[in-house]
């Protein structure tokens, strides 16, 4: 815990902000190498700090055709060279609770996808690691969800809802 409340007080102080980027899935070890080179390179040209974030599965592809990732083994193994490699902190998300404590020892980030954000054992799980938890949708009482399960470092990346093509909203009364 001691390491995630220390991520957790640089994210906050970083001035203007930090950067959380990665493609949204693990297409193969190249591209994730190849992105994460390239996305390091421009953090530190204009002085931004990085966490790189990326998913070993995207459960909630539009299209059940779409490429949903290497899955949980591949993909930590993937994130943890990544991790060692370039030296960046890791952010990546979980779908279910049973991934979290496997998650929790590669990650230094556990994400909570928005369309899960609501399901309290999916707050609670990720929050029992110590790891920092970040909420891609600010719902009622789910930061306090994972504060009250023992964990402090949690924030929040109000991503803003969709009312259909190019409409997008972020209301400021969802931040709590």
């Amino acid at each position: 815990m001691e390491s995630s409340a220390l991520l957790f007080n640089q994210l906050k102080a970083a001035d203007p902000f930090f950067l959380l980027a990665g493609p949204n899935v693990i297409e193969s070890e190249e591209h994730i190498f190849r992105m994460a080179k390239h996305i390091k390179t421009i953090a530190s040209k204009v002085g931004l700090p990085l966490v790189f974030k990326s998913s070993f599965v995207k459960a909630n592809r539009t299209s059940s055709k779409s490429f949903w990732g290497p899955g949980m083994v591949e993909g930590l193994k993937i994130l943890e060279e990544v991790k060692l490699a370039y030296d960046i902190p890791i952010a990546t998300d979980v779908h279910e609770t049973i991934q979290c404590e496997a998650v929790g020892r590669v990650a230094d980030i556990i994400q909570i996808p928005a369309f899960l954000c609501c399901q309290t054992d999916l707050l609670v799980a990720p929050a029992k690691t110590g790891k920092l938890s970040i909420l891609r949708k600010v719902m009622v009482n789910s930061a306090e969800k994972i504060r009250l399960a023992g964990n402090p470092n949690v924030m929040v990346c109000e991503r803003g809802t969709m009312f259909g093509y190019n409409d997008l909203i972020v209301d400021p009364h969802n931040f709590e």
